[in-house]
């Protein structure tokens, strides 16, 4: 079997029971890309990632990593994991998992690179048991960190993270995915998917609608966003073509628009003494909100990398 693609999907189909959990989902991801899986819960992120893994199988079509099949030995050596539910034994220490997790790997990390990736200096005498919650989660990333794998799965990574510690990871993934590691994260979080991500997935119902890079996705839309603290009626935007969608919160405005120019020019012609006046390209959040709208899901819109 070759190895082009780090993983190869095709035409994949997953149900738990009555439930479809992905239909015909076909999906190559190459060496050193840096995927994000977004998509409400439910959609399938992190069925394909358990899928990936091994750890379920796929009800019809082909799946390999590395160019074999999930779950192979040689497989599990070249992947590290970082799941929602680990099952870690909770009276082991911070020092002994690590050092028994390198066990199961030919060319580990050592210990001391371990904690200190994941800032765990100073808990390496703790159980598990004793750590807080966002604690825990930086052990769960040094563990699927243990191996020094070639594919990275992170799962909701960040979850239980104060700020200071979640940008602290984003930038160990950051300097430690590319080239030759290749990264699949399943986030709800924006920010972390712009931050880590040059190719975002998003998921519905199963499948993939969108599949393209950050900046393709948000120059997708073709908006940019224009807000302001005014008393302007808002009315007089609704037959302004170039405007596309209007929030109105008390008097904080919001305008999503294809031209700018016109439309600031026309805002302040109505009111002068307007505040706050700023204008910004559409944001992934915006792109994301765009193409889970129904009609985009009914069309079944994709755009490729």
């Amino acid at each position: 079997m070759n190895e082009e693609f780090v993983v190869d999907a095709m035409n994949i189909a997953k149900s738990y029971n009555n439930i479809t959990a992905l239909t015909d989902f076909s999906l190559q991801v190459s060496r050193g890309q840096r995927c994000v899986l977004l998509g409400p819960n439910g959609a399938g992120k992190s069925t394909f990632l358990n899928l990936v893994l091994g750890v379920l199988s796929v009800d019809q079509g082909s799946l390999t990593v590395f160019g074999k099949t999930p779950g192979h030995i040689s497989v599990r050596r070249r992947t590290g994991s970082m799941l929602q539910i680990s099952g870690i034994p909770s009276t082991l220490t911070v020092r002994e998992h690590l050092k028994l997790f390198r066990t199961y790997y030919h060319q580990p990390f050592s210990t001391d690179e371990l904690v200190h990736i994941a800032r765990l200096e100073g808990l390496e005498r703790r159980t598990f048991g004793s750590l807080s919650g966002g604690q825990q989660q930086r052990l769960n990333f040094a563990l699927a960190l243990c191996g020094n794998p070639k594919l990275l799965i992170l799962d909701e990574p960040s979850t239980s993270h104060d700020v200071e510690t979640r940008l602290a990871l984003w930038d160990e993934v950051d300097q430690l995915t590319g080239t030759e590691r290749t990264l699949l994260l399943a986030t709800h979080n924006l920010q972390e998917a712009e931050k880590l991500g040059d190719r975002i997935l998003i998921f519905h119902n199963g499948r993939v609608i969108a599949d393209s890079s950050p900046e393709k996705l948000r120059s997708m839309i073709g908006t940019t966003e224009i807000s302001a603290q005014t008393n302007v009626n808002v009315e007089v935007f609704e037959s302004n073509q170039q405007v596309k969608r209007i929030e109105h919160v008390n008097s904080h405005l919001k305008l999503y628009v294809t031209e700018a120019e016109s439309t600031v020019s026309q805002l302040l012609q109505l009111d002068p003494n307007l505040k706050n006046l700023a204008v910004q390209p559409a944001s992934l959040q915006d792109a994301y909100l765009h193409l889970l709208a129904p009609t985009q899901v009914d069309e079944h819109y994709r755009t490729s990398v």
